[in-house]
């Protein structure tokens, strides 16, 4: 039996990812083993070794049919994605939403808050608005200084602004803010708004990430050479590979993933359909000791977020219909899953079915493990397993090649373990549930 005092469920999800804008458009491209993974020609004018990455669907058009173009120059590139997949999570939750009417005239939602994730924030604005009227301003008229970049400058560069964006729209007057944990980042919202939860101090509140996909934001990664692959840019939707021998490196993405969690009682309430629950979640660190470090995660760490989600949840391991793991296409994969089987402490032919979303959409860095979560509510919902595409060769390391699915598995889902492992040690856990209506 769960050690929590109130009930958490699901009431809507929000999708901006690489395969997919929109919850029907990602979940359709997840079943059938779509990548969203493309050569991108800018990547190699800029000589970077890794040229291919995941950039979500989303030009001009797309975001003026839901923001205005005021609303919209006011907004960097993270910020855009968080907002359309908050609108998305409200509307499917039963809360009505019009940016076009006016987000001013929205009463304020005194019971929502909202904790929306970022690792890498305002890249784009700081490459391309910021940097050059510096340049300028130094260079070509000292006099003018700073002001040529107007006053937005600052809201766009703010690593809170993804969650501020989402408060602004939907009028959120809980807590809004921003948390930042590398990889982790995504996960840990959402177990940051279960806890807020627990707490009493919201009914409900949406949490997620949500990252760029600017060259800036990329990188830094790239300069690291054996972390993001650059042996298949003539293959981009071969490159990413978790669990697989040939894996060499994550390939970088960008997007956002939205959840609205809010108490039974208040779903309940006011007639909101309930899509799953949360039934506990948990972040820690693994002090960056025996093995961990602030790229590799310490084992001890991992399993210990692992178990003390089974704990809280009252949950046999033996439950556990998937695993959604963080699983990146890089050498921390066989390490990952030698740490699923040690946690979990089930023989290995009854160990329970894993995947990876990254397979499909890349690493979208904060928002991956927000992206991952939506993946896992959907396939909860509709009754499938998503496969992990360029896995068919196993990685020697891992011994649970017949727990790894290579097409779509229609599968009754009772609990899914959804956890993120990111840069600086730092872990998260959620355990999902389907609703069975009681």
């Amino acid at each position: 039996m769960s050690r929590f005092p109130k009930r958490v469920v699901i009431t809507g999800i929000g999708a901006v990812a690489p395969n997919g804008l929109g919850v029907a458009d990602y979940s359709a491209a997840l079943a059938a083993g779509k990548s969203g993974i493309a050569h991108h020609e800018e990547l190699k004018a800029l000589n970077f070794a890794c040229q291919i990455g995941g950039k979500p669907p989303v030009g001009p058009d797309e975001a003026e049919a839901l923001i205005t173009g005021p609303d919209l120059a006011k907004l960097n590139e993270a910020m855009v994605y968080a907002t359309m997949a908050a609108v998305e999570a409200a509307r499917m939750s039963g809360t009505a939403v019009d940016l076009k009417k006016g987000y001013n005239e929205t009463h304020v939602d005194w019971d929502t808050g909202a904790i929306i994730g970022c690792g890498i924030g305002g890249m784009d604005t700081m490459f391309d608005e910021l940097a050059p009227v510096m340049n300028a301003a130094a260079e070509q008229d000292p006099g003018m200084g700073c002001r040529p970049m107007g006053t937005d400058i600052v809201p766009k560069i703010m690593e809170s602004s993804v969650s501020v964006a989402v408060g602004k729209f939907l009028g959120l007057g809980g807590q809004t803010t921003t948390n930042s944990s590398a990889c982790n980042t995504g996960t840990e919202a959402i177990f940051e708004a279960f806890k807020h939860i627990q707490m009493g101090y919201a009914e409900s509140m949406y949490a997620g990430g949500a990252e760029g996909t600017h060259a800036g934001t990329w990188s830094g990664f790239d300069a690291m050479r054996d972390v993001l692959c650059s042996k298949f840019n003539d293959r981009p939707e071969k490159g990413s590979q978790p669990m697989g021998a040939g894996a060499c490196g994550f390939v970088p993405s960008g997007g956002a993933g939205v959840l609205r969690l809010e108490t039974l009682e208040h779903a309940q309430k006011r007639g909101a359909k309930i899509l799953c629950e949360v039934v506990a979640a948990y972040a820690n660190s693994g002090g960056q000791r025996d093995g961990g470090t602030m790229t590799f995660p310490n084992p001890d760490g991992v399993m210990r977020c692992i178990r003390q989600v089974l704990k809280d949840s009252g949950v046999d391991p033996k439950r556990i219909s998937l695993i959604n793991g963080h699983l990146t296409s890089t050498g921390a994969d066989p390490r990952e899953v030698g740490s699923w089987i040690k946690a979990l402490e089930l023989p290995l032919d009854k160990f329970p079915l894993i995947q990876s979303t990254k397979s499909m959409i890349g690493h979208s860095l904060g928002a991956a493990g927000a992206l991952e979560c939506v993946a896992v509510v959907d396939q909860i919902v509709k009754g499938y397993v998503h496969p992990s595409i360029n896995s068919e060769d196993v990685h020697p390391q891992i011994p649970i090649g017949n727990s790894i699915p290579h097409q779509m598995v229609k599968k009754e889902l009772e609990y899914v373990i959804k956890a993120s492992f990111g840069f600086g040690d730092v872990n998260g856990c959620v355990l999902f549930k389907r609703w069975d209506g009681k």
